[in-house]
Order: C-alpha cells, then sequence, then structure tokens
C-alpha cells in the first residue's frame, strides 16, 4: 500500500443543497479554502467553509460541522484505489465521509465529532498526517 500524507485543513465546512436551477452564490468561488460547486439535473451542491455559508439564500439542505482532510498532491490521474482506500479505512473506523476530488488530489470530508478517530485510522494505517490547524 501507498504511504500518503494527509493534511488535516483548518476551518469547518458545510454542504449546501439548492434547487438545481439556482444560480452559484455571489462570491463563491473567490472564498478562501475548498470551494466545491456539482450541478445535477436535481439539484446545486456546494461545499465551502461554514464561515462563507451563512449568508446564501435558497437552501434546501444544510449539513454543517464538517472537516477537510486533503491528499498531498499532486496525484497522477494514472494511480488507482486511493479513494477506495481512504474510504475503506475509515469505513473499518465507523466514520462516515464526504468525498470530494479536484484535479491534482483527493479530499474526504469527516464529521468534526469523528475527526480524532479518522486521524488515529489514517496513522494506523501507516500515513502521515499533518495538522495545519495549529
Amino acid at each position: 500500500m501507498r504511504k500518503l500524507i494527509i493534511d488535516v485543513r483548518p476551518a469547518e465546512y458545510t454542504a449546501l443543497r439548492f434547487a438545481p436551477d439556482t444560480p452559484v452564490p455571489a462570491g463563491l468561488l473567490t472564498a478562501s479554502g475548498l470551494v466545491a460547486v456539482i450541478r445535477t439535473e436535481r439539484e446545486l451542491s456546494v461545499v465551502c467553509r461554514s464561515e462563507d455559508a451563512e449568508s446564501f439564500e435558497g437552501v434546501q439542505r444544510r449539513e454543517a460541522r464538517w472537516r477537510l482532510l486533503t491528499v498531498r498532491g499532486p496525484l497522477e490521474f494514472s494511480l488507482t484505489g486511493i479513494m477506495a482506500m481512504l474510504a475503506g479505512t475509515l469505513a473499518a473506523a465507523g466514520v462516515a465521509l464526504f468525498a470530494l476530488s479536484s484535479f491534482d488530489t483527493d479530499h474526504v470530508l469527516v464529521r468534526a465529532a469523528d475527526l480524532d478517530r479518522a486521524v488515529t485510522a489514517f496513522r494506523e494505517a501507516g500515513h502521515e498526517i499533518h495538522d495545519l490547524t495549529s
């Protein structure tokens, strides 16, 4: 198994669900931290720092108190099994995840209450963890 370096990112994150025809909230794409926007025929989903999510209107559902763990990249597109390994490690520890990938790397969000268990599980699996919150 490949040893990964995983960064625990500062800030809490919120996942938001909007109606599919909702415009992307103004200023969102210039917000700091991770921002993810996914539109399907059924919804507009947004993940961003919780402090940035407070002012958005038209939210149908809000899931707050997520913490972000990011695999240091860049990771080559030809690599296989990275997200499966992350998900399997967390599943074995009983930790639910919200998975995202960017061009360079993979990210997982875990409930803030599960962060310590997630970090412990990754360390026990042989990965290097860097807490960027301090």
